[in-house]
């Protein structure tokens, strides 16, 4: 039987909102030329440079893996590194990719604090060794919101990109949730990407709304050559490519990768509320996005899951949660009732 009760494990259990819905049915009318070469796609890139207010390389691929490991491929060759978090994505949950695609770029990771980069940890991994013996550090990545939810202000984005002008080092941001982090710090998109010295944006439409797919944005054109060659190569060019760009259409003409982004943060933060200072409950992180991580006692969490609950601890072993542009509002309060319930009968039994 098909479990029907919304869950809140993962943003990706979420179905396709209607704006990218309705622009792929729109889409779906008649013949188009094949491998981008149609309106919807022209149509798609152009509102990406609208929104940006750039006249940025924009490129369209079917997951994040590809888009954040061609990416990286492309600013650096084999024999460069790239400077990441320990709890970075493209460290820990892409199998590899980042340095298959890049024909063996090491992944060079600092231990930091709640996922995010620092000035001084990128200065500490850039400068450790200059020897031939090591892989020369060419490539920063970012990731916007980070693993553990918190969010990159426009200042520490503008601190990095500084840091890694003085040492000859390119910006890259992982965007699987970029438009949370623009819901959360009310700036344009500019603001925190090119006109803040990031290079490389790969922006995340999939935990946005729509069934598949990621834009990588080139703000440098330069560094964009021959990457459709790089997308063709990967399996990342669509030949029906209207359908993998035309629901971006329907996202950022109708403001919908925005509201959606808020919806979920708005979620993410009356859970956050609602379980504050209850007895063993204690929230991990600073809630900046969609995503609460909840450390508990085993035995509230077994309780949550006799409930039905889905949720996965693989971040520190606390409970995550991931609240996407359907959040039904009364089941998120159904979840923070079992969290408070769960609670405080875990206090009595103690």
């Amino acid at each position: 039987m098909i479990d029907q009760a919304q869950q809140f494990a993962s943003d990706n259990y979420a179905g396709i909102c209607p704006e990218a819905w309705n622009a792929m049915a729109e889409a779906n009318s008649g013949s188009a030329t094949a491998y981008g070469d149609d309106d919807w796609t022209q149509r798609a890139s152009d509102a990406f440079r609208t929104l940006f207010g750039t006249e940025c390389e924009v490129f369209f691929a079917f997951n994040g893996t590809a888009a954040n490991s061609l990416a990286l491929a492309s600013l650096g060759q084999s024999y460069h590194s790239v400077i990441c978090s320990s709890s970075a994505h493209v460290e820990t949950d892409e199998c590899g990719a980042p340095e298959f695609f890049s024909n063996g770029s090491k992944l060079l990771v600092a231990q930091t604090a709640g996922g995010k980069l620092t000035p001084e940890a990128v200065r500490g991994l850039a400068t450790s060794r200059s020897d031939i013996h090591f892989p020369k550090p060419r490539v920063v990545t970012i990731t916007q919101p980070t693993e553990t939810g918190q969010v990159y202000s426009v200042a520490e984005v503008r601190a990095l990109s500084a840091t890694c002008r003085e040492l000859g080092l390119r910006l890259h941001m992982d965007g699987a949730r970029f438009a949370h982090a623009c819901a959360t710090l009310g700036c344009s998109p500019a603001e925190i990407t090119w006109q803040a010295g990031v290079d490389v944006l790969c922006f995340g439409g999939t935990k946005n709304g729509m069934a598949v797919g990621e834009a990588v944005l080139f703000f440098e054109p330069t560094l964009a050559e021959d990457f459709d060659y790089r997308c063709k190569q990967a399996g990342q060019l669509a030949s029906k490519m209207r359908f993998l760009s035309a629901p971006w259409v329907g996202l950022l003409e109708s403001g919908a990768w925005l509201r959606n982004a808020e919806h979920g943060n708005d979620c993410a933060q009356r859970v956050a509320a609602a379980v504050a200072g209850l007895p063993g409950i204690e929230l991990m992180f600073p809630v900046e996005a969609n995503a609460v991580f909840l450390r508990a006692p085993e035995p509230v969490l077994e309780a949550l899951r006799a409930r039905g609950w889905r949720f996965y601890t693989f971040i520190g072993g606390g409970a995550r949660f991931m609240f996407a542009w359907d959040a039904d509002v009364a089941r998120v309060d159904a979840l923070a009732r079992d969290v408070r319930e769960a609670a405080l009968a875990a206090l009595v039994e103690a």
